[in-house]
């Protein structure tokens, strides 16, 4: 009987991915959960196979061939104690930094402590074994399929970074189904990774997005060296208020990602270049649709496969890698950013009458800050809001975006403050975010340049918006009761938070409407320190706050003349005319 490859999907993926990584020596030991890799492997003639009933001599005839070759070698092996065996080799590749693979059989995950023959814990060894420990998923869909070839691109990267060395792979079986018919390896992303001392590919794409995530500040040589790569490659920079860019090609893209008549500014790039951490807009990252390949660039030369289309990573810094993607000297034409701004300009001049809500609160505030200051912005719906409106020159933004977690966003502005007193600290938060954390108010370093606001709506306003699934499932009263969790502090006393700011030392300001908060936003923001610090209570009601979020979704469907401006953009003066005198006939 003619045998092929095995039908086992994470045995596909590990095969396909040692021949894009040009990986080909292997020392197996016999088994019953490595069977279906070594028949594969067998299999293939682009492999040189070696075998060792011994695991612990095979781990240390690898030791060897690794020494003279300075290539990786695979070794594979069964479970139980074979595997154990492999420990004083791997222990030696480990003090002397030789790449070996490891590639260990296991019956399944779910069979660890159940008292099944063989199955022993592998899921944790000893420090000085490995340099990286990758547990395989049983593969029963394509998020199974694709977190296999990511964490064996992963395995294979790790062995020859920075320092070499062994790395251990666990491998479920395919639960003693031995099916060895398929005839053609599947197509498999290799992920490379570049180091700043090697050449590094040039970039051939057209269309190209750089995408920050949560950021360190800037400084100007930064700056300078990211627009020049943005004008050399006629690409822009897709940011919200956690990028912390604010350069020339700075495009915050939230008001048009929100719109449900999608435009094709962010679909269909060839090439997005993913630096920093979390991207704190979830509207933005949905609407990324059709990107052909992502290019991540960190010093940690970690694999973050936010958008599943990573094939290259670059562990260096930012910096270095745009220098020496601009060497060639080509400059391009603006034209990407030109339409960004045009796309933006038209949708911000046709915002109509929005709902006293934090929407309504953002975009008068997000125009007022003073030159200079700074502002914390609460996670989940606070910094959706703001995310839709650009703050005035000079303004840094904030945000506890890492984890998105509601505990300590009101604290980690109380500590920012202490860095400058003679900055004005400004901060956003959600009634639920604000009260789990207001106990900081009355730390007694608390300073006059810290100033609050807090939207009021009495529970987690995400959860109660127009469509949300709890919404659909249980509407909203049941919704109030656990998941929106409405009804606490005080159920918008008016009377709780005034109380307890002002016995604290704060100035306190209020608004449940337009009229009353236009009395107080220019005392809030005036740009002078002030005697005490402030807190202002924003009291919003919930289908206010869920329609004005709505209602700057549907800019586009709901504006005519946008509509009217958008065809006169791309059929001109003449075309418009035509295509009225074609819509009358």
């Amino acid at each position: 009987m003619d045998f092929y490859y095995s039908s086992n999907e994470n045995v596909q993926i590990l095969v396909a991915l040692l021949k894009a990584h040009g990986i080909k020596r292997v020392i197996a030991s016999p088994g019953t959960t490595n069977l279906e890799l070594m028949v594969s492997l067998q299999h293939d003639d682009f492999f040189e196979m070696y075998s060792c009933v011994d695991e612990r001599s095979a781990a240390y005839m690898a030791c060897g061939l690794a020494t003279e070759t300075n290539e990786p070698v695979v070794i594979t092996c069964t479970e139980a104690t074979a595997s154990r065996d492999y420990y004083p080799g791997l222990t030696e590749a480990f003090h002397r930094k030789l790449p070996i693979l490891a590639v260990t059989g296991l019956h399944d995950y779910k069979y660890i402590g159940q008292l099944e023959p063989q199955v022993i814990d592998r899921r944790v060894s000893p420090l000085d074994t490995m340099k990286k420990k990758i547990n395989l998923p049983v593969i029963k869909d394509e998020n199974d399929w694709k977190e296999s070839e990511l964490r064996i691109n992963e395995a294979i990267l790790e062995l020859k970074r920075k320092d070499y060395g062994p790395v251990h792979i666990n491998m479920p079986w395919n639960a003693g189904k031995f099916d060895f018919s398929v005839k053609t390896l599947p197509y498999v992303r290799k992920i490379d990774r570049y180091f700043a001392e090697e050449d590094i590919p040039s970039i051939t794409a057209k269309k190209i997005a750089v995408l920050i995530g949560g950021h360190s500040d800037w400084n100007k040589m930064q700056t300078e060296m990211l627009d020049a790569f943005c004008k050399a490659y006629d690409a822009i920079v897709i940011c919200d208020h956690t990028s912390k860019y604010y350069g020339k090609y700075r495009a915050q893209c939230t008001l048009l990602a929100i719109q449900k008549a999608k435009t094709e500014l962010l679909q269909n790039i060839d090439l997005l270049i993913h630096i920093g951490e979390e991207f704190g807009d979830d509207e933005t990252k949905r609407n990324l649709v059709g990107i052909k390949e992502v290019w991540r660039v960190s010093p940690d030369g970690e694999l973050r496969d936010t958008f599943g289309k990573l094939t290259k990573v670059f562990e260096m810094q930012e910096e270095t890698f745009f220098r020496r993607q601009i060497r060639d000297g080509r400059v391009g034409t603006d034209s990407y950013i030109n339409q960004y701004k045009n796309e933006i300009c038209r949708l911000e001049k046709h915002i109509p009458d929005l709902p006293f809500s934090s929407v309504y609160v953002a975009s008068r505030i997000s125009q007022v800050l003073p030159n200079g200051s700074m502002i914390h912005l609460g996670v989940s719906d606070t910094i959706r809001a703001w995310n839709m409106f650009r703050l005035p020159e000079g303004v840094k933004s904030r945000c506890n975006s890492g984890c998105r977690g509601i505990d300590g966003c009101v604290s980690a502005l109380m500590g920012a403050s202490l860095a400058d007193k003679n900055r004005i600290f400004f901060g956003v938060f959600g009634d639920l975010t604000f009260f789990y954390d207001m106990n900081v108010l009355g730390n007694r370093y608390v300073q006059n340049n810290v100033r609050i606001i807090v939207v009021n709506n009495n529970g987690g306003n995400i959860f109660r918006h127009n469509g949300h699934t709890t919404q659909k499932w249980l509407g909203l009263e049941k919704t109030n009761l656990y998941v929106a969790a409405g009804g606490h502090f005080g159920n918008q006393s008016p009377a709780l938070l005034k109380h307890f700011a002002e016995d604290l030392g704060f100035e306190y300001l209020s608004a449940s409407s337009k009229e009353e908060f236009s009395k107080i936003v220019d005392r809030f923001t005036v740009k002078e320190l002030t005697e005490k610090p402030m807190v202002l209570e924003i009291f919003t009601e919930t289908v206010n706050d869920s329609n004005a979020f709505d209602i700057m979704g549907n800019i586009l469907l709901d504006s005519k003349g946008l509509v009217k401006e958008a065809v006169k953009s791309l059929l001109g003066e003449q075309g418009t005319a035509f295509m009225k005198r074609f819509i009358k006939k």
